[in-house]
């Protein structure tokens, strides 16, 4: 019996998970959007690379919940994105009522299942999601830090002109401006960065990674990143299915780690077939902590917003 993964989302990030899970033959995949058609389309043109590619699993679109029905996995990037002269605020409201729906659509059809959120902005969204399922928090994460990581060794090793299999890396915090890469712990094959790059390159670097989804939105003009947001949506869900205990960092419900309480925060995570199976608490110098709290007071804003308008 194969895993199943429903991708709530048949925009660009949800089509290129389902396409990626579908390579790897990691489970069969359900695509859902309301957009009637489309993810029927979709569904059935990746179904047709199989047989090129080489890969059989079955893959499917439906406007309905029905055909989730018990999935191990529900990874949720369906959302809007943010429009010239929309706000945050308008931005999270929007998003909510999708998530909100989202959620319970895949509690009622899969209750034993694991939520990977994608829709941004995602840590607030995360906190719907785990709000409105009512889950262990094991079992509701956010796909960020994986991304964002990915991004700073990218920057990295294209400064250093090495692999990016070299670098080990780490962003903590939440998805944004306020995000927090640390070069203090970042090694290349071993190697600390400190003693590879002047201060200023890594700052330099750091601050393009706290900008790399901006970048992409700026270049691409009417639309943002889905290659990398996939990959990394599926680098979580394939440690699940396939338990393999990667440490990742990803935003999960922070309970006194950090001295953060009631949020959903970037940090390093063990994943496994039980979910978020760890939290790693780091040892952070002063500046890091202050960042890391400055982070989580941006996401504790979006809450707030949440609890005055939504009553959670």
């Amino acid at each position: 019996m194969r895993k199943k993964v429903t991708v709530v989302g048949g925009g660009n990030v949800g089509a290129n998970c389902a396409l990626r899970i579908a390579g790897k033959e990691l489970a069969d995949v359900v695509l859902v959007d309301i957009v009637e058609g489309m993810p029927q389309g979709k569904a059935l043109d990746i179904l047709q690379s199989g047989p090129v590619e080489g890969y059989d699993v079955m893959v499917t679109g439906s406007n309905d919940y029905g055909p989730t029905e018990n999935s191990d996995i529900v990874i949720i990037t369906a959302g809007f994105p943010r429009k010239p002269g929309m706000s945050r605020d308008d931005l999270l409201m929007a998003n909510y009522e999708i998530v909100k729906k989202a959620t319970e659509e895949a509690v009622r059809h899969s209750p034993n299942a694991f939520l990977i959120l994608v829709t941004n902005p995602l840590d607030a969204m995360c906190w719907v999601a785990y709000q409105i399922s009512k889950f262990s928090r094991n079992r509701v994460m956010g796909m960020a830090g994986v991304l964002d990581t990915a991004r700073y060794r990218t920057f990295l090793a294209m400064e250093l002109g090495v692999s990016v299999e070299s670098i080990s890396a780490l962003v903590m915090g939440g998805h944004g401006d306020t995000m927090v890469p640390l070069p203090r712990l970042t090694t290349v094959g071993g190697i600390p960065l400190p003693e590879l790059l002047p201060k200023e390159k890594i700052d330099a670097i750091v601050q393009r990674t706290r900008d790399g989804g901006a970048e992409i939105v700026k270049l691409l003009k009417t639309g943002s990143a889905y290659y990398a947001p996939s990959a990394a949506a599926v680098e979580m869900a394939e440690s699940i299915l396939k338990d393999k205990k990667k440490v990742l960092p990803c935003a999960a419900y922070l309970e006194g780690e950090y001295g953060l309480n009631g949020l959903f925060v970037g940090v390093p995570v063990k994943i496994g077939a039980g979910g978020i199976e760890k939290i790693y608490e780091l040892s952070l110098n002063d500046e890091e902590r202050a960042q890391l709290q400055k982070s989580a007071n941006a996401v504790q804003e979006l809450i707030g917003v949440l609890k005055e308008k939504a009553g959670l």
